[in-house]
């Protein structure tokens, strides 16, 4: 439950007589409206309010709940009446929707000083300190609030309001949560016209049926929601954090995981294995064999490793190595689009978008024979490491399950033997915030070819590296399962 949902909740118990006891002493919401009633014919009388026509009974169907036996259900126009309207001649506040302060609900301290001739047409309803005064009108229903200070001049409101002057026996606050309460605002959502600007016009407002306790109950119900509702503040933000955490949590975890994987510490060192030094001699064989066959190219012999660069320890049969050596890595390009020949062939060409921090299988976009041939894209084998190099998606990754070409913005790694690709993937995936770090300060993000075969990575022996992508897999289902609810 969220601190809307108990602000509801406290309303709803209000509303229905069950937030605070009832006292015989303070009497009936009978002797109340018979004493509104009388207020009522005398305003008349006097010419301070008009005459409106008499509302309907209210029928059975049109009560949504019990209510304790000293209250009464009662229409909105039968207790409460407006001070009509005119067009203003001299200078005067006007108050807009805008000028609300829905926190509060009450005005803020900003309202307009008119003069007549710069007054809006909109502005004709004449406004008394003690009334309420209800937007009627989308996206501002909830624009309630409740006149509550005395004006220099005085104050006309937009005719996108209601205004609700409670007679003497009912308390303007009390008259103010029963509007916010889920049960009013039901009714008047039913209620709305129009499609453009849809709003709930003044007699289908006054039509809607409210519950009224006695005056001395309203006065004590509105005092326990005043007690209350810092509490719900105090709720709302334990809420949030809460929230924000478990948000976070699956997040974190995951990256813990793969922190530990990297580190040696998820799974336990075999003597068996070998270790990474022998392994990465195999991979250099490997790779002076592919240079003499021509299948590679030869690159820039890369810097040693320096102790500052190494940013935590890892067990005695693992190695620091940079990633150009243990694979070949390369750029994609894009074929010129004004070449039509290039472009709706057989050959799938990749886009940073396409990737999905997992298997690629498919891509929308596809070139020729001709583009392979005569650009300088390169087409990947199944299996190779693809990651993000520029914009919002740096350090987004895939790995090819198809053979495919990539554009510019993506660097692809087809490892060598001895390196498990899925192995390399998770490494990536858990340095990603280094990349994004990496790739800042520019106008656009980016990272380049460069930078990245030149950062580190812990190599394990292979074996190892299954062992540590089979428990990564294994345990990174459970973390999409840690969202908890609040209740």
């Amino acid at each position: 439950m969220n601190a809307q949902d108990l602000k509801n909740s406290i309303l709803q118990l209000a509303i229905q007589g069950n937030l605070v006891e009832q006292r015989e002493e303070e009497g009936t919401a009978k002797e109340l409206l018979e004493k509104i009633k009388a207020e009522k014919k005398q305003l008349i009388k006097e010419g301070k309010i008009k005459k409106q026509k008499a509302l309907p009974e209210i029928k059975e169907d049109e009560i949504p709940f019990d209510i304790p036996e000293s209250w009464e259900w009662v229409r909105l126009g039968d207790i409460t009446h407006n001070w009509g309207q005119k067009k203003p001649d001299t200078t005067f506040d006007y108050i807009d929707v805008g000028s609300i302060d829905n926190v509060r609900g009450r005005l803020s301290d900003d309202e307009n000083l008119v003069q007549a001739k710069n007054a809006p047409s909109r502005a004709r309803k004449i406004v008394k300190q003690g009334s309420v005064i209800y937007s009627t009108v989308r996206p501002y229903l909830l624009n309630i609030c409740i006149i509550d200070k005395e004006f220099k001049c005085e104050p006309i409101a937009s005719t996108a309001f209601a205004i609700l002057h409670p007679f003497s026996g009912l308390n303007e606050n009390y008259l103010y949560h029963v509007l916010r309460s889920t049960m009013f605002i039901s009714y008047v959502n039913s209620m709305m016209l129009g499609v453009a600007y849809p709003a709930i016009n003044d007699a289908n407002l006054l039509s809607g049926v409210i519950p009224l306790p006695p005056l001395e109950e309203q006065k004590r119900i509105v005092a326990k929601i005043e007690e209350l509702m810092p509490y719900v503040d105090k709720y709302d933000v334990a809420y949030s954090e809460v929230e924000e955490l478990n948000k976070k949590f699956p997040e974190d975890m995951q990256k813990s995981i793969l922190q530990y994987g990297i580190q040696g510490k998820l799974v336990e060192q075999r003597e068996e294995d070998g270790t990474a030094e022998d392994l990465y001699k195999q991979i250099q064989e490997e790779k002076k064999k592919l240079i003499k066959e021509g299948k590679i190219k030869k690159t820039k012999t890369l810097p040693e490793i320096t102790e500052d660069e190494i940013p935590f320890d890892i067990p005695e049969n693992w190695k620091w190595v940079r990633l150009g050596e243990i694979g070949s890595w390369s750029s994609g390009a894009t074929p010129s689009r004004s070449n039509p020949k290039y472009y709706g062939g057989e050959i799938p060409w990749l886009k940073t978008g396409d990737l999905n921090d997992g298997y690629i299988a498919e891509v929308p976009e596809y070139i020729t024979e001709e583009a392979l041939n005569k650009t300088s894209v390169r087409l990947n084998p199944i299996g190779s490491v693809l990651m993000a190099m520029y914009g919002a998606t740096i350090g987004k990754l895939g790995i090819l399950d198809i053979e495919a070409t990539t554009n510019q913005a993506c660097c692809a790694c087809i490892p060598f033997k001895g390196i498990y690709n899925k192995f390399l993937f998770y490494y990536l995936l858990g340095q990603r915030g280094y990349y994004i770090e990496m790739g800042a300060g520019g106008a656009q993000p980016n990272i380049s070819k460069e930078k990245i075969v030149n950062s580190i990575l812990p190599l394990p022996p292979l074996a190892e590296q299954k062992r540590i992508v089979e428990k990564i897999e294994e345990m990174l289902p459970y973390t999409k399962q840690l969202v908890k609810k609040v209740d």
